[in-house]
């Protein structure tokens, strides 16, 4: 094992504390004893953690929607609804049955693609999801220092300091998981409970007050009428707005990674969770259910009792218009407390897409090799990420509509992969119906997310940023870990054993071969070779290592060393492996951890420029072996004395 030479300072110590070290040398996994089976929690429960992210958007959606549909908004948002239940919702809950873990979409696509274009896509579509949750941080943030601001008790002292105050939610928010944070059930149903009891007060009286003044649903149905002359025409201008909503359709896929946390059956497996799945589709329907009839209420009574001037910018509507009408007809003193619970839900909406990131960025980029070695502690990242949201603030200006773009982007882009997903899951499992039904949803979200990219391209500009940084980061990373050892442990079958065992009672030597015909001649020739280029004495024995490159791209696996005895005389040892060097770093290692003995391993010199070979063995996982591999062992083992010996003719 690697040892260092000064102890790391406290500062240090704290930022890597629950840093998951990969280890210097190849490590056996100990049996554990089973961890206890984690019971979770009710659907309904799970439910209002993901719902403080989706319910928290009746922040600012029914401002957005009049925004962009006007007059229109009812019927534009009726749109959303129709997308939400017939659309989206089938979608999640067969991404739900597809990856009952919490993966997501994003692992369902991941399982389609092998090698270096896989890893880019996915890399692709974590860009996408950290504009989701960077966005949501940021605008859910940017939504309630608007509340504070806008509060007629605050806005004389907190006149002009939105900025100012959306910058401290995003630090506290980062402080808060530098402190330590974990995600709390109950508050999270204490917040989504009250904060939909306040809605419910509020969409009740607007109605009451629409119903009551008769005046209001006919102006507004002149109006509509006057504007757009038939429903047809109110339909197709509905539909041409509807990607500008499609901020109501976040939540969906923070539903499915919280599915870990939802209690299913007692019989449930890790395997076959049926219950769960079950549950975590209530979860879905649910909430999507309970968001529609919100959707359309709140949509209806803010277009009819709202003037259009104040969802402008600097109107009192904009960015809080449910708040708005809380103060117009419930009183200060009802419009705070609802002011109150909205800053809260939409705090804790960031904080549920800051665990997110946190746990989203770590599922793949560490096991793709590409992201630095402590990008798997928790607080390096949150620091990362809260520079991130400030940066982000500052580029929107803390506002919310100009956020809104990115967000939408995000969201759109990860329900058009969840979709694309579940039509190629319903292909393959020979689901005609249903491969026709999701592949016409699969089209409507692409249409909904071109449309919104061409309508506002700050979004995709804001993800290309993020998608550009991921991809430069983590390449520059792998490269920077070219050279360190992968390997996370190494099982030998029963002949393997034999062999080790048997090179044990004198000096082991290895010929590393790269297979061909596998004949007897190329075995015969390649020791001939071998003791040509290194003068060593006929007596001497050797055993064969043959390494097969499977995936190049993966950067860390287990290594399965199978014995073989070809032509009645030579023994091979056949590995495969992800790269060349690595696994045979690995076993070197292994064998001198087994046997107390110093293995020798003999390689030719590889033709051609070096350079171009060390692209070979990044990017595939071969070409200059020998050189490689002595250096992977050099990093693994900093004592020379104890270092496998590599010779190279």
């Amino acid at each position: 094992m690697a040892t260092t030479d000064h102890p790391p300072s406290r500062l240090r110590a704290w930022m890597l504390e629950g840093l998951s070290d990969m280890g210097k040398g190849v490590q056996q996994a100990p049996q554990a004893a089973p961890e206890p089976a984690h019971e979770g929690q009710r659907w309904w429960r799970v439910m209002c953690l993901t719902g403080v992210d989706y319910f928290s958007t009746l922040g600012y959606q029914p401002g957005i929607a009049a925004l962009a549909a006007g007059l229109l908004s009812p019927v534009a948002t009726l749109v959303l609804v129709v997308v939400t239940l017939a659309g989206a919702l089938p979608v999640y809950r067969r991404v739900a049955a597809e990856s009952p873990h919490g993966e997501g979409s994003i692992a369902m696509l991941e399982r389609l693609l092998s090698f270096w274009q896989g890893k880019l896509f996915v890399l692709t579509l974590l860009g996408f999801a950290a504009t989701d949750f960077l966005i949501t941080i940021t605008l859910s943030a940017a939504d309630a220092s608007t509340h504070l601001v806008e509060n007629p008790h605050l806005t004389g002292v907190l006149q002009n300091q939105q900025m100012l105050i959306t910058l401290l939610l995003v630090a506290l928010l980062g402080a808060v998981f530098l402190k330590g944070f974990l995600e709390a059930v109950g508050v999270a149903v204490a917040l989504v409970g009250v904060y939909l009891v306040l809605n419910a007060v509020v969409v009740v009286v607007g109605l009451w007050h629409v119903m009551t003044a008769g005046q209001v649903v006919t102006d507004w149905s002149h109006a509509l009428t006057a504007e757009h002359g038939n429903v047809f025409a109110m339909v197709g201008v509905a539909l041409l707005v509807f990607p500008k909503l499609a901020l109501g359709l976040s939540g969906f896929e923070t539903g499915v990674a919280v599915m870990p946390h939802v209690r299913g059956n007692p019989d449930d497996t890790e395997e076959r969770p049926t219950g769960r799945i079950r549950d975590t589709r209530k979860l879905l329907t649910t909430a999507a259910l309970i968001m529609s009839v919100f959707l359309i209420a709140t949509s209806f009574i803010t277009t009819l009792l709202i003037p259009a001037k104040e969802f402008k910018a600097g109107g009192q509507a904009n960015g809080r218009a449910l708040a708005y009408l809380a103060h117009e007809y419930l009183g200060n003193a009802f419009g705070t407390v609802y002011d109150i619970s909205t800053i809260a839900i939409l705090w804790f909406a960031g904080a549920s897409a800051m665990a997110g990131l946190l746990n989203l960025m770590p599922r793949y980029l560490p096991r793709y090799g590409m992201a630095p070695h402590w990008a798997r502690a928790v607080r390096p990242m949150v620091i990362v990420f809260t520079l991130i949201g400030f940066l982000v603030t500052w580029i929107f200006d803390a506002n919310v509509d100009k956020q809104g773009g990115a967000y939408a982007t995000g969201v759109l882009v990860l329900i058009s992969s969840a979709a694309i997903a579940v039509t190629i899951a319903a292909r393959k499992a020979g689901q005609r119906g249903w491969t026709v039904a999701f592949g016409s949803i699969a089209a409507v979200f692409l249409y909904t997310t071109v449309a919104n990219v061409v309508e506002r391209p700050d979004g995709v500009k804001i993800g290309a940023c993020f998608i550009v940084g991921i991809i430069l980061v983590s390449l520059l990373s792998r490269l920077a870990r070219s050279f360190e050892l992968r390997v996370t442990g190494v099982t030998l079958d029963p002949m393997a054993e034999r062999f080790v065992r048997d090179m044990a009672s004198r000096r082991i030597r290895l010929i590393a071969n790269k297979p061909g015909l596998r004949d007897k001649a190329e075995y015969r020739d390649k020791v001939e070779q071998i003791r040509q280029d290194n003068d060593i004495p006929a007596t001497e024995d050797f055993v064969f290592v043959e390494v097969t490159v499977t995936d190049p791209s993966e950067f860390e696996a287990g290594l399965t060393v199978r014995g073989e005895v070809l032509h009645n005389r030579y023994r091979v040892l056949s590995l495969e492996s992800a790269s060349v060097p690595n696994a045979l770093a690995a076993l070197l290692l292994h064998i001198r951890e087994r046997t107390g003995c110093t293995p020798h391993i003999y390689f030719e010199w590889t033709e051609g420029n070096p350079f171009a070979n060390f692209l070979r063995f990044f990017l595939f996982g071969q070409g200059e072996v020998a050189p490689v591999t002595r250096e992977v062992l050099r990093e693994a083992e900093p004592d020379r004395a104890k270092r496998p010996r590599v010779h190279t003719g």
